[in-house]
């Protein structure tokens, strides 16, 4: 198998003759022409659209597409709300109450909510996120330090908490092992007595002022009673701009080291960063990682984000599982590109494969670095490269680095493949040259007919970077094939190389003329 890291250097290479070719001066009138020919074909495709029905949304994105050459607007962050709570207090209710809709689904079994979801919420004209996470009930074996965890990664990745209690059992001793933890949090916090269903259980909420979070706020997330006053306060709490989801400018990048339990991640820290360095303890219920590190590699400062190994299924149960992956998340929330270290002495694992799968959900930049590189036979270096091309083929687009973080082989190659995964992530295209581009693939590859009728894009506009995110107007729904064969192009077309591609709809039908 050819070395992955000559192959690695051989496509910088050819980037770099691409870059140099598109920097040479064009001729002043041809560039003109294009200019112009651009504009114009965003001109009337943007007047095209005035026949369809638009919603408010698609009237925010088309507006950012006109004055930006890059052909989207950056919007400021919005602000997050976190709701935490124990099972059965009405978490996943409130939820639903205050989106107006049935979105989240109540799970109670310890250990099975594994992810926190976000949404998108408004309340009198302010628009924010609300975040969901997973419930549970204390055992006794130490899954208090697990709660505390929890809390504690809920409450760091949000501008305000919602901390839920049934305000029918009142304070239990879970509430307040999470109440010392909010108390030592720089974030402002609601106590939200919910299951209040009428004024007798107003008094009864009085009785948690006990918990020493100030006022509590008595609610029927079921009924709807007493949500529009909550909200209010939130709103009050809430900064116009996030303070924790909003993007740093300037600074290192940030890099998260992801993997299984032992494959490297600590010793590749303390290598980059040329010494020892604290071990992460990987046990389930231990001080929550991630662990930040400012190390200088090949001249460059980056912020590494060392995280505990995600474990096996089989610990499920316990919601060893769960609290690894909330690990991971927040690792991945803080960072702007992934290196997940897979050893090559092992079969490529479900677990591998998993990393990978939530380092695309987080849309960060991805860099795959295989360890042991050093203690690889020519056996398994065959059986290597089948397992790489079965079980990573989805993600063929990121980078590949074969590093030894035990000796430090390659670890400088890691800096030329961190950087290109990261301009990949940044990379932005005018919104005529996409408008073009998606006009002559679908000249040479028409969608093929559904029910007889033939969905049409109608317009292009790039929504978004960090990573590469494209709104897609059209007549009908594209199939899912469809749509990958327009990411297929755009990597051809453009690299993103080591960069997810979110490609969306927006399906809209005609006005009716009256």
């Amino acid at each position: 198998m050819t070395d992955q890291n000559d192959r690695t250097d051989e496509g910088f290479d050819e980037l770099d003759e691409l870059d140099a070719a598109e920097a040479l001066p064009a001729e002043p009138r041809e560039q003109l022409e294009d200019d112009e020919t651009d504009e114009a074909r965003v001109t009337a495709l943007r007047a095209g659209l005035a026949d369809y029905e638009l919603d408010d949304e698609d009237a925010a994105l088309l507006d950012g597409v006109e004055g930006d050459e890059g052909g989207y607007q950056v919007l400021p962050a919005l602000p997050v709300l976190a709701i935490v709570g124990r099972p059965n207090v009405g978490k996943s209710a409130l939820v639903n109450r205050i989106l107006g809709r049935r979105e989240a689904v109540v799970e109670d079994t310890p250990g099975v909510t594994r992810d926190r979801v976000s949404y998108k919420a408004e309340w009198l004209g302010r628009r924010f996120t609300l975040v969901d996470t997973g419930g549970w009930e204390p055992d006794a074996r130490g899954i208090d330090r697990s709660v505390a965890q929890q809390a504690e990664i809920a409450v760091d990745l949000a501008d305000a908490v919602l901390f839920v209690v049934d305000v029918n059992v009142g304070p239990t001793s879970t509430d307040e092992h999470v109440v010392r933890m909010l108390r030592q949090s720089d974030r402002p916090v609601i106590l939200v007595a919910n299951k209040s269903d009428d004024s007798r259980h107003d008094l009864e909420a009085a009785a948690l002022w006990s918990l020493g979070l100030g006022e509590p706020h008595p609610v029927s997330a079921l009924h709807g009673r007493g949500v529009a006053d909550l909200l209010d306060a939130a709103m009050e709490m809430l900064p116009e701009v996030s303070k924790v989801a909003k993007e740093e400018i300037g600074g290192p990048r940030r890099v998260a080291i992801l993997g299984r339990p032992n494959v490297g991640k600590s010793s590749l820290l303390n290598k980059a960063a040329g010494e020892e360095r604290v071990v992460v303890n990987e046990l389930a219920g231990t001080t929550r990682d991630p662990v930040d590190e400012q190390i200088e590699l090949a001249g460059r400062i980056w912020r590494f984000v060392d995280t505990a190994g995600i474990r096996r299924r089989v610990h499920l149960q316990q919601g060893a599982d769960f609290y690894a992956t909330l690990r991971t998340q927040a690792a991945l929330e803080k960072a702007e590109v992934a290196v997940v270290l897979i050893d090559v002495t092992e079969p490529i694992s479900e677990q591998d494969v998993r990393i990978v799968d939530l380092v695309l959900e987080s849309g960060r930049a991805l860099v795959l670095a295989f360890n042991k590189w050093d203690l690889l036979d020519d056996e398994r270096r065959r059986y290597l490269e089948r397992e790489i091309e079965q079980d990573l083929g989805h993600v063929d687009w990121a980078p590949r680095v074969n590093i030894s973080a035990r000796t430090g082989r390659h670890l400088e190659k890691l800096v030329p493949a961190l950087e290109l995964a990261l301009e990949s992530w940044d990379t932005r295209i005018p919104t005529g040259k996409l408008n073009a581009f998606i006009a002559e693939i679908v000249a040479a590859h028409p969608h093929p007919l559904r029910s007889g009728k033939q969905p049409r894009i109608l317009f292009a506009t790039q929504a978004g970077t960090r990573p590469p995110t494209f709104v897609l107007f059209t007549t009908g729904f594209l199939d899912p094939q469809y749509r990958r064969f327009i990411t297929r192009r755009l990597r051809e077309d453009y690299g993103f190389e080591g960069t997810p591609i979110q490609v969306n709809m927006r399906v809209r039908e005609k006005r009716q003329r009256r």
